[in-house]
């Protein structure tokens, strides 16, 4: 049995999607806001933590929604457009 004193870790889980996660921009769409793919989640918000040093299980843990290569995806639109 687990003593009372113990920290637990957050347990995230992720589902793997086989469809590619990328950062995409639609005016029906929080106004054409860049955002992650299949969320509403502004690539802004992602980039922010990345720029602060955040990795990848602080992001998730904050944004558990977030699709796996969210990340990543966001790093590559970043780095295309000069933002990071």
């Amino acid at each position: 049995m687990a003593s009372a004193q113990q920290t637990l870790q957050p347990t995230i889980q992720r589902t793997i999607v086989n469809e590619p996660v990328e950062v995409v921009s639609d005016p029906e769409i929080l106004g054409g806001t860049p955002i992650v793919s299949g969320t509403r989640v502004p690539a802004e918000i992602v980039l922010v933590y990345l720029k602060d040093g955040a990795g990848v299980y602080e992001i998730v843990s904050d944004y558990p929604h977030l699709p796996f290569g969210a990340v990543e995806a966001v790093q590559k639109w970043a780095r295309l457009n000069n933002l990071l």
